[in-house]
């Protein structure tokens, strides 16, 4: 019988150090007993803009940041996941929804918060949902009854016009971020 992979353990950073390792640039946490680097890197995000009869899943976020504002399903990858698989589970999670993935429709970059998102073109599988841990509610809004006002965050806002952008198209090159905007604010 084999056993699962182990994660490897976690560090302890009290033997760490601040330090620029040869032939770096920046300052990274180096073990002061075996020289280890511990790289801090960007988290993924994965999700989808989910479409049934030409109206958008959302959910209205039960936790924090932005609760009670509205979302696309989506949230952290997991290790040993594929992006796809990520977004299919965090659609699951939040919106009890199974999706069929179209295209990669967006990758973003948001240095302010170390992220790196990418989002999908999805439809429903089939006709259901419900709010799921994370989620206070859930519903299909047509593009006029999106509350624009009360999305959570600048990646929705272009998620959700670039989704609008490619309707119709079967291909089509996936969008970044709006010329200059990293999105470095909530609102």
């Amino acid at each position: 019988m084999t056993s699962p992979l182990k994660p490897p353990a976690a560090p302890d950073f009290a033997t760490f150090e601040k330090q620029i390792p040869e032939g770096d640039t920046l300052p990274r946490l180096v073990c002061r007993d075996c020289g280890h680097i511990h790289y801090v890197n960007p988290k993924i995000v994965t999700g989808a803009v989910i479409s049934h009869e030409g109206r958008i899943l959302l959910a209205r976020r039960a936790i924090h940041p932005r609760k009670e504002y509205w979302t696309l399903p989506a949230g952290y990858l997991e290790e040993r996941e594929t992006v796809e698989a990520g977004a299919a589970r965090e659609a699951m999670e939040e919106a009890c929804a199974r999706i069929e993935i179209d295209a990669l429709l967006a990758v973003y970059s948001i240095p302010r918060i170390s992220q790196i998102q990418l989002i999908y073109r999805a439809r429903l599988a089939e006709p259901h949902f419900a709010p799921g841990p994370e989620s206070l509610e859930v519903g299909l809004f047509a593009w006029d009854d999106i509350p624009w006002d009360l999305l959570a965050f600048p990646s929705v806002h272009w998620s959700l016009r670039n989704w609008r952008k490619v309707i119709g198209q079967s291909v089509f090159a996936p969008f970044g971020n709006p010329l200059g905007d990293f999105g470095d604010t909530t609102d």
